[in-house]
Parts: structure tokens; sequence; C-alpha cells
């Protein structure tokens, strides 16, 4: 029996379609502290608020107050917002020709585990978005990759079955999340490679 023909594509955002660099940000953080980027970086990791601060359930200003009393930062609301969002690149990986001829043929939606400082900056700053009608956010989905939670919503939102869609994504856990709920997954390396396993699938890129 053949595969279903696939009618949706879902992206993951950070180091799929926009390039991430934590030390950019990290290195804001770091500024006028004796805590350097990497030992920053470290502490929101390990941070016990970093998955409500994903998922929505912590507030720009109340993430801003936690984070300048954990770390002894000194930096105003405004300013931490700035320096917050450093860490997404200006320029995007994809050209937009690639994306929107994919858009004519399929249906695009985003999926991310983000925060709304993140979400704010990126649908003001990169046009390409406006090729995705669907954008799944875990903060404000109010769960996380690699909960099946945000994948289904991302599958009712593109209004298509597991077995439709496409899943690409940096990291190779959450593409394996995504398979195991029947859709396709793709570890994304570079764009190069995205578009030979595009192939693979059947999914037109001319």
């Amino acid at each position: 029996m053949p595969s279903p023909e696939i009618r949706a594509i879902i992206f993951d955002i950070g180091r799929v379609l926009i390039r991430v660099n934590v030390a950019h940000a990290t290195g804001g953080l770091a500024e006028g502290l004796s805590l350097s980027p990497q030992e920053i970086w470290s502490a929101l990791e390990r941070d016990p608020l970093w998955k409500d601060w994903q998922e929505g359930r912590v507030s720009p200003r109340d993430w801003h107050l936690h984070l300048s009393k954990r770390l002894g930062s000194k930096l105003t609301f405004e300013k931490f917002v700035e320096v917050w969002n450093r860490a997404l690149e200006p320029k995007p990986i994809h050209e937009d020709g690639f994306l929107e001829k994919l858009a004519k043929r399929y249906r695009m939606a985003v999926l991310s585990n983000t925060d709304p400082l993140h979400v704010a900056h990126m649908e003001t700053t990169y046009g390409f978005l406006r090729l995705f009608p669907v954008r799944i956010y875990s903060c404000r989905v109010g769960a996380s990759k690699p909960d099946p939670i945000i994948y289904k919503a991302a599958l009712e939102a593109c209004k298509v079955r597991a077995q439709e869609a496409v899943y690409v994504d940096d990291i190779p856990a959450y593409a394996q999340a995504a398979e195991r709920l029947g859709m396709r997954g793709i570890v994304f390396e570079t764009p190069e490679r995205l578009r030979d396993s595009f192939g693979r699938f059947g999914i037109e890129v001319t």
C-alpha cells in the first residue's frame, strides 16, 4: 500500500529556519557580572522555571525579574528584551524562494519550543513567516516537544492526518517523537540535505 500523499510540512524554527547563537544573548546578560556567558547558559538550562517560561506559565516581566535576582543582573526590562533576542540571528537559513515554492503546494506550519519574547521578535522581524499560516508555539499551547500534545495541535491546525505530514527538526529526539505519532520525520542538517530528504518523500521543491 503506497504511503499517503504529503499535504503538510511542519518546521521547527531555531537552527532549522533561523540561526541561533545563544552566546550573543548570554554575552549581553553577562555584562557587568562575574559569570561567563557559558556559565549563564548553563544556569538557564538548569533553571527550575525554564519549562514554565517555555510553556507560557511565566510572564516576560516575571522572567526578567527572576533572572535578575538569580544572576544579580541590573538590566532594565527593555534592555533585557533586546539582549534576550540577540540569540536569533537576522539572516534566515533558507532563501524565501525555496519556502515560497513549498507554500504553493503544501500547508506550511512552524512548531517551536519558544518563549513570548522570541515569538514577538520573530513575528515582527522575519518576513518569511508570512508563508506559515499555522504557527504553533510552546508558550501558547502550554506544552513543549517532545510532548505529543504540541504535535497534535499542529496536525489539527493544518487539518491533516499524521501520515500526511512531514516534520523537520534539528534535534533527532524531536523528529522521532513526530514519527511515533505517524508523521515522517527529518533531522535537519543543511538546506541541501533537506532538499534531498524532501525528494525521498516525493515533496516537490522546484
